[in-house]
């Protein structure tokens, strides 16, 4: 019996709301090219919250400010292969004239938390250091040795945090075998004959990155004579054509097997055309799921000139590539193609797509956790059409799934929250997300 003056310890999910607020109110943005805050701050924070229960982390930094938190904690069976649980401290930029609220405030309205991060993601940041606090408060140890890491740099491409940190200090993975990270695990909510039913999708593919910038030569002169080698003309018919061009749709493994779930509970057939109906039923997800549908190229930034009168001697653009698994070089030769002869396509950044096993002990380990929280639900594999430093990480051969849990409202539009305004995180949702990570992180 527990004396009537001792203190129970502190749940994990009664801490977890304070947690997201504070990270959230750090100003961690990334703008891609140096200038911003870094993540010191907030590594300082996360820090400091694991020492406050006698927890002590590394700090690792490629250059000053721009750092990532490391903590290894022993397993109740050391024996077992290791797992990493990993996010990310940085954050998108916000305009904060375009908010209705100061995206760093992590302002609480109509049950949400607010902010910049508040799924993209210091939740799932705030949750794991919920998770660990309890379990070093109550001398609780995971299932396995596992290597608890928040990242530098998962913004721009993970070049200073997790690639650097697999190129410079692969030993601290030494051991893992297995990760879990952002982006799944979270619900939708389908239209199933017998009523609307919840269905949590674990990330177990990310389609793989180039961020390309095109190079358009041409002929300077001046803006009021004729010129047929102007520079800007080449790259915007460039860009027309890799714009109009039809990517061939294709169903990888975990698309299908996600299509093939939700047709099963809605009672929707999908075939040979585009799934339309079946995507409508996924709510906030949809966005993320037909970005799977084949590669995607998009045009994200121009520069020319320096002179209204002035024709330029060449113009860039940068252009967003996802490419599904298996599809790299498919999608860069198309590009190139497109390009035509007066435009050189750069390599900026190229990151892996990643495809990951839907059965094993922690996918099964995923699903219960989730099922014995709502046991009600489903469980279905998606693939993601972002990415995770789950590329950096399968670099060493460590398989990553995504496994963020949230339950989330039928009607939030979760896919627009990424790195889009009024970004929100439903208090209940963050909740029972912190529970149920607690309860894998136990059991895996």
């Amino acid at each position: 019996m527990t004396p009537p003056d001792a203190k129970a310890p502190i749940a994990p999910e009664d801490e977890v709301v304070r947690i997201c607020s504070e990270l959230i109110r750090i100003d961690s943005s990334n703008y891609g090219d140096g200038s911003g805050p870094g993540e010191r701050a907030a590594a300082e924070y996360v820090l400091g919250e694991l020492a406050e229960v006698g927890l002590e982390a590394e700090l690792f930094e490629s250059e000053p400010g721009r750092s990532t938190v490391v903590l290894r904690l022993e397993g109740a069976d050391p024996a077992r292969p290791g797992l990493a649980v990993h996010g990310h401290l940085d954050v998108v930029p916000a305009n904060a004239a375009d908010w209705q609220v100061d995206p760093f405030g992590a302002e609480q309205r109509d049950g949400c938390i607010w902010g910049r991060g508040a799924v993209d993601m210091k939740d799932m940041d705030a949750m794991m250091l919920a998770a660990i606090r309890h379990f070093a408060r109550t001398g609780t140890k995971p299932a396995r040795d596992t290597t608890v890491v928040f990242f530098a740099d998962e913004e721009a491409g993970g070049v200073h945090g997790s690639h650097w940190l697999v190129d410079h200090h692969p030993e601290v993975f030494d051991g893992v075998t297995e990760a879990i990270s952002e982006v799944g695990g979270f619900s939708v909510t389908l239209p199933t004959p017998s009523g609307p039913r919840r269905a949590y999708l674990l990330q177990t593919a990310e389609k793989g990155l180039a961020w390309l910038r095109l190079r358009a030569h041409g002929r300077a002169g001046h803006g009021s004579v004729p010129n047929d080698a102007n520079a800007v003309v080449r790259l915007a018919e460039a860009l027309a054509r890799i714009a109009a061009h039809a990517w061939p749709r294709e169903y990888v493994a975990s698309v299908r097997g996600l299509l093939d779930g939700v047709s099963e509970l809605t009672g929707i057939p999908y075939g040979a055309d585009e799934p339309s109906d079946l995507l409508a039923t996924l709510g906030g997800a949809r966005g993320f799921v037909q970005g799977t549908l084949r590669n995607t190229v998009n045009a994200t930034m121009l520069e020319a000139g320096y002179k209204h009168n002035v024709i330029p001697q060449s113009a860039t653009a940068a252009i967003d590539c996802r490419f599904l698994p298996g599809h790299q070089e498919e999608l860069l030769d198309t590009v190139r193609e497109l390009a035509g002869e007066f435009v050189e396509v750069e390599t900026v950044h190229l990151d892996v797509a990643l495809e990951a096993p839907w059965d094993g002990d922690l996918v099964e380990s995923m699903k219960q956790a989730l099922l014995r929280a709502d046991p009600e639900a489903a469980v279905l594999p998606y693939c993601l059409s972002g990415g995770t430093d789950n590329k950096a990480l399968s670099l060493l051969g460590i398989t990553g799934y995504g496994f963020a849990p949230l339950r989330l409202p039928g009607d939030l539009d979760f896919v627009g929250m990424f790195h889009g305004v009024d970004e929100r995180v439903p208090v209940d949702g963050l909740r029972l997300g912190t529970q149920v990570l607690t309860d894998f992180l136990r059991t895996c």
